[in-house]
């Protein structure tokens, strides 16, 4: 199915609206390809149908697969490694040594997807740091889709999901075969809890965090809108903690507060030190 100028204009303005993700011109591919099979479920004929009830609000529910749809949700075990390694060896070392008064951590992740992403710190945190399961240890994942959290929270994946990243032993020792997939033991499931959030709108129940996970998330957004995202972030991440942003993505020329710490090909941000 084809998209129209004025169709894709409408689209892409209500996609901006509720998410803030940017569609530029050049990406009616990824509509088309995204939107079509909504159509045809929906019983439209043609793109132009479905746009017809949108800007009607003819259909209840359909707004919500359309942005749904069109949110970008590429994700992978251990993605990028450097940043789980830059975990592994050096952060959540000093993290368990600051707070090991507390006994306490929590991680957030605000873009957490079908789950890969927090899934690999479950596996990383019982593999390297299993003391941590008898602190009081928080992993929040949010997403703005109910889709791809049902999925997550579910913890079962194909078998070219499982081939995207996961060392064979993990897959031995964390999942079991299920038909053609392989879910995650019920153990690592329950160690996140999954929770919906669009990041634009208000942070309810956000908690003040020790490690932040945006990554691959501000590229999709203009520079006004990463502003006000990473201005937020400064109010749930404590003083310090570390933010985890996509390797393509940086705080420079958008927030002067945060200070950048590398190590081999990883980074994260921490804030500023008045």
């Amino acid at each position: 199915m084809n998209i129209q100028p004025k169709d894709f204009e409408f689209i892409s303005e209500l996609i901006r609206k509720e998410s803030a993700i940017v569609l530029e011109s050049g990406k009616e591919y990824l509509v088309e390809s995204r939107l079509s099979p909504i159509a045809s479920e929906e019983g439209f004929d043609s793109l132009e149908q479905l746009v017809t009830a949108l800007r009607g609000n003819k259909k209840f529910g359909l707004k919500g697969k359309v942005v749904e749809a069109l949110t970008t949700n590429e994700t992978s075990f251990y993605r990028d490694i450097e940043p789980f390694e830059m975990m592994r060896t050096q952060l959540i070392p000093e993290l368990l040594e600051m707070r090991k008064a507390e006994k306490a951590l929590t991680v957030w992740c605000g873009a957490a997807s079908t789950g890969q992403e927090l899934y690999s710190l479950a596996m990383m945190i019982r593999e390297h740091f299993p003391e941590l399961l008898s602190w009081k240890l928080t992993i929040l994942g949010t997403d703005l889709s109910k889709e791809v959290l049902d999925k997550a929270k579910e913890g079962k994946y194909s078998q070219v999901e499982i081939n995207r990243g996961l060392p064979a032993q993990l897959l031995i020792k964390y999942f079991e075969k299920q038909g053609t997939e392989w879910q995650l033991k019920k153990d690592v499931r329950d160690m996140i809890e999954y929770r919906e959030l669009n990041l634009i709108k208000p942070w309810i129940g956000v908690p003040q965090s020790d490690i932040v996970l945006l990554r691959n998330v501000l590229i999709y957004f203009d520079a006004e809108v990463k502003k006000e995202i990473l201005g937020k972030v400064r109010r749930v991440l404590r003083p310090d903690g570390f933010l985890f942003l996509g390797a393509a993505e940086t705080t420079l020329n958008l927030d002067e507060n945060y200070a950048r710490r590398t190590s081999g090909r990883g980074s994260c941000y921490t804030i500023k030190k008045d």
